[in-house]
């Protein structure tokens, strides 16, 4: 045991933890209404939705894997930097167009706003699965993150013993987040991100230092990389495809909708979208320590050990300590985002559509918070009886799955000409034939593209499944028109995508 490092991280940790508690009563809300505990009561500012925007998509496993990536593979991890740039702009366009129709409507999910635009609640439902099941693997690689630095300190044993500081750590976070809703990880975002900042400084500024700078830290990643160590031409397509399709899929989690519902106005996401670009650049410097771990002679069997191994190597243990909470709360805060956002799914388009229609704000409010235990539950036994390659595999798939619910919702947000039985269809193709190509490649993130069409070369499985999607729902459209279907009853009309409350103008 490094009780050095693991007592600095133990101190770190329980202050999030009485943060975590004592938020239910920051901006006191009423937490029997899924509005105030799924979105903290819609009212969260600039500010604020910046720390949980970037508390929630620059997650532990981002500070682990994506450095991890570059550490064992090379310059094609690099890919999160451009598509965390791509989106931003994405955001600012589209996103408030959803949130306006969502205060309008009191839409709290994405499948909310499908069962309203298309009058389907079978398209709904199809919106909710693809939701929950994209998110379970998501929540459990938070666990990876997390296991990666409790190793590094020591807790390496096997049994309950190595693995009941993860479970004791769930279990806070379940009993915090059934508490104070997403007024918890909110809070505690702030206390992650600048903990994130802090770090992201130190390592660029000293451990390049200790290395000789960066010509050395660059030099090591082309010994072991070669011409891998940077993008090369024939790498080009499946670099900017897994790009793109990446970030078309970030917005569209449920957990990071989840952050655009809970902002007060139309200008606070656009606000954000012109700030959150600082989390890209601390991302391009998180992604240079997988080089890092190469120039310090960092040996490992799992990439993902990489990095904790690198801190301990470079840095004193108390510092070490702190930058593992900083990773170990960089879990804590996702996780809790996406069992709300989970919960919120099932409770609003699962059980109040098919199984209590008649359910109160109260009992609603009641089967979302028992949900979102449910769920970090799952996520917490799927880690410790089950392969962790098996929780990777499927994340890869949930941002192949997550991309087909780009017709039904951000098209949707623009135009609903689209037939609903047309892009139930056009979904399930998608669903089946990017599936398909992720078992068929190992789980692999990259196909051949159709008909010998640049022989060789590959593309992100994710867009491929999303073109079938849309030809399918496109063609059926088409069809079904010409013979008279009838589309579902829109309850929107043009005017709620400009909605803004004047008590919420900025």
């Amino acid at each position: 045991m490094n009780w050095t490092a693991f007592i600095v991280f133990l101190i770190f940790f329980l202050l999030v933890t009485v943060v975590g508690f004592l938020s239910a009563n920051w901006r006191k809300g009423n937490l029997e209404l899924l509005d105030e505990w799924g979105l903290g009561g819609r009212r969260f500012g600039t500010l604020i939705t910046w720390f949980l925007l970037g508390g929630d998509l620059y997650t532990a496993y981002t500070f682990i894997a994506v450095p991890a990536s570059m550490y064992a593979k090379g310059g094609l991890g690099f890919f999160a930097i451009p598509y965390t740039i791509l989106i931003y702009p994405f955001i600012f366009v589209v996103f408030p167009r959803l949130w306006s129709v969502a205060k309008k409507h009191g839409y709290i999910t994405a499948a909310d706003f499908v069962r309203g635009r298309y009058g389907s609640s079978t398209l709904a439902l199809a919106i909710a699965i693809t939701g929950i099941l994209a998110t379970m693997p998501y929540i459990a690689l938070q666990l990876v993150g997390m296991q990666a630095v409790l190793v590094a300190m020591g807790f390496s044993g096997t049994g309950l013993a190595g693995d009941l500081p993860l479970i004791v750590a769930f279990l806070v976070l379940a009993i915090y987040t059934y508490n104070s809703g997403l007024r918890a990880p909110a809070a505690i975002a702030v206390v992650k991100d600048l903990m994130i900042y802090v770090s992201v400084a130190a390592v660029v500024i000293y451990i390049p230092y200790k290395l000789g700078g960066f010509g050395p830290i660059f030099d090591a990643a082309e010994a072991k990389h070669h011409e891998a160590a940077i993008i090369t031409p024939k790498m080009f397509a499946a670099y900017s495809t897994l790009a793109l399709g990446s970030g078309l899929a970030l917005f569209l989690y449920p957990h990071s909708l989840t952050g655009i519902f809970s902002s007060k106005s139309r200008d606070v996401i656009k606000r954000n979208a012109a700030l959150l670009p600082a989390y890209s650049l601390a991302l391009g410097v998180i992604a240079l320590l997988g080089y890092m771990a190469l120039a310090a002679g960092i040996k490992v069997t799992n990439p993902n050990d990489s990095i904790p191994q690198l801190f301990l190597h470079m840095f004193p243990d108390w510092f070490s300590g702190f930058v593992f909470a900083a990773i170990a709360i960089g879990a804590l805060v996702p996780a809790a985002i996406m069992s709300i956002a989970a919960a919120n799914l099932f409770t609003r388009n699962i059980y109040k559509e098919y199984i209590n229609q008649n359910c109160t704000d109260k009992q609603e409010a009641k089967m979302a918070k028992m949900i979102s235990l449910i769920v970090k539950l799952g996520a917490l036994v799927f880690i410790l009886l089950m392969n962790k390659q098996d929780a990777i595999n499927l994340q890869l798939l949930g941002g192949i799955w997550i991309l087909q619910t780009v017709p039904a919702v951000i098209v949707g947000l623009y135009t609903n000409w689209f037939n609903k039985s047309a892009l139930l269809i056009g979904w399930i193709a998608g669903m089946g034939w990017g599936t398909y190509m992720a078992a068929s490649t190992g789980y692999g993130n990259q196909y051949k593209l159709p008909f010998g069409l640049a022989e060789g070369t590959t593309i992100y499985s994710g867009l491929y499944a999303l073109a079938v999607n849309l030809i399918v729902s496109l063609v059926l459209t088409i069809i079904f028109r010409a013979v008279g279907v009838k589309n579902g009853k829109d309850e929107t009309n043009k005017s709620d995508y400009d909605f803004e409350e004047a008590t919420t103008a900025s």
